[in-house]
């Protein structure tokens, strides 16, 4: 059996036709996601394990956890410090594409994802080939010329010009100068090269392709025909996540803003349809393992925020899609509702690939469990740096790693978030926060860095003011 695996970068799960939520500013087009959704097995509580980009495919592409950072606190020379966890996967912990390779599959990444690329980082380890997409974000593709004063005016509102921001569009223009076509923009880019590989490669007894686009992520850069679907007014452009709050954005830059992201979306739409076609013209859907995820999904105006954030924790970010398309077509068109999180996806594909490992990893397989509704788990801990989220049937919660600054929400009562009910439940936050610290082997195995990361977090407005503490059960 072949397998491919396909992950966006920031796709929001209310934006995939099939979960039909709806983003707050209305309805993403995503016909080729959808009509893969129809014969798939849709995956409705699937979360990430770490965040954001990098802790995240640590953990889907080993299948072991993350959290707590043990040895994570990663200063390595030509990065930043993203997150805790912001650094190569570990020599002494094995990948998917190298099981996969060592067990006789021709293996493949292509990604646009710069992070991935960086001179610290060992992300391709185990492929035959890697393709690295260039021109996202930050990445040291073009270093000029230097745009105009202009330019920076054009695409950056006057309410949003700071230093940082002027520093980070100038890199972002001059790395897609060139891009003049469609066909010219990073996401198409990856899927025509894995289009090329599906080609080259037809000779392969099998093969696990792992596509990785950093699109829908910001910068917000996609073709107006495609905005246009969504904003057709003359509002000031504006491509860039500012990370604050937007309360006092004009209400037509923030409309500008979302149209770009749902545009980037119905991009990544169309070019998803356009590599699952050459799937179905080659013959290959019959025999291939397709799966569609993301890692996280972004805020754009929700709750006036827009960026990215582990504390608070919202559905918009944490809440992921995942679509599982089986060959032999057991699960379509089902949906099931039990709690998943990144890396089962490695051990679901171990299981259709029929591959027993020696050393055991933290991921479950879940597909039979999915196709049966029966739960693998009762919760799911979710971990960015210092704060940590804990979800159940019952209760979404949220707050640092040593307690400090609770939010609790009742999924049952308030699916949307929207009432911090922590103070009236103090006994329902201890109950989770234990099970967040048991999720990391007791107290004594998280790292004093990250216990001082919480320290020295300020508390978010309206949290509890009454810590979380743990109890024994």
């Amino acid at each position: 059996m072949n397998i491919v695996l396909i992950i966006f970068d920031s796709l929001r799960k209310d934006c995939v036709g099939c979960y039909k939520e709806n983003p707050p500013w209305g309805k993403v087009l995503t016909p080729n996601f959808d009509r893969f959704a129809e014969n798939s097995l849709i995956m409705d509580r699937v979360f990430p394990e770490t965040l954001p980009t990098l802790p995240m495919r640590r953990a889907i592409y080993t299948g072991k956890r993350v959290y707590p950072f043990i040895n994570a606190d990663f200063r390595l020379r030509g990065d930043f410090i993203g997150a805790f966890g912001w650094g190569p996967i570990p020599e002494d912990i094995d990948t998917i594409s190298e099981i996969l390779q060592e067990n006789g599959y021709r293996t493949c990444l292509i990604s646009s994802v710069y992070h991935q690329f960086k001179p610290s980082k060992n992300y391709w380890r185990g492929f035959d080939q890697w393709t690295f997409i260039r021109g996202k974000e930050n990445d040291p593709y073009k270093s000029g010329p230097e745009v105009s004063q202009e330019v920076i005016d054009y695409y950056l509102p006057e309410e949003m010009q700071t230093p940082g921001m002027i520093k980070l569009l100038k890199k972002v223009l001059a790395n897609s100068q060139n891009w003049k076509y469609e066909e010219d923009y990073p996401v198409a880019q990856v899927f025509i090269e894995a289009t090329k590989w599906l080609e080259e490669n037809a000779d392969a007894d099998k093969f696990f392709l792992l596509i990785e686009s950093f699109d829908p992520h910001e910068p917000w850069q996609v073709p107006a025909h495609y905005r246009k679907i969504y904003d057709k007014s003359d509002a000031h452009e504006q491509i860039l996540s500012g990370y604050k709050d937007t309360s006092k954005l004009p209400p037509e830059i923030l409309k500008r803003t979302q149209a770009n992201y749902s545009g980037l979306t119905t991009m990544c739409d169309k070019w998803f349809g356009y590599f699952y076609e050459k799937l179905e013209n080659m013959g290959l859907v019959e025999d291939t393992l397709i799966i569609l995820t993301s890692d996280h999904g972004h805020s754009i105006g929700d709750k006036n925020f827009m960026g990215k954030r582990g504390y608070p924790s919202t559905r918009e970010v944490f809440d992921i899609p995942l679509m599982i398309k089986d060959p032999k077509g057991e699960g379509k068109g089902k949906r099931s509702n039990i709690l998943i999180q990144h890396h089962d996806i490695t051990a679901l594909i171990l299981r259709f690939a029929q591959i027993k490992l020696e050393k055991e990893i933290d991921g479950i397989d879940f597909w039979e469990n999915a196709l049966e509704e029966k739960p693998i788990r009762d919760y799911v801990v979710c971990a960015w740096g210092p704060a940590i989220t804990v979800i159940d049937d019952n209760w979404w919660f949220n707050c640092l790693i040593d307690g400090k600054g609770p939010f609790l929400y009742n999924l049952k009562e308030d699916p949307l978030l929207t009432k911090n009910v922590a103070v009236e439940n103090k006994e329902v936050c201890d109950f989770l926060y234990s099970k967040a610290i048991k999720e990391a082997g007791g107290k004594e195995k998280i790292p004093e860095v990250l216990m001082k990361a919480a320290y020295q977090q300020e508390t978010f407005p309206g949290c509890s003011p009454v810590a979380a503490r743990e109890i024994s059960e």
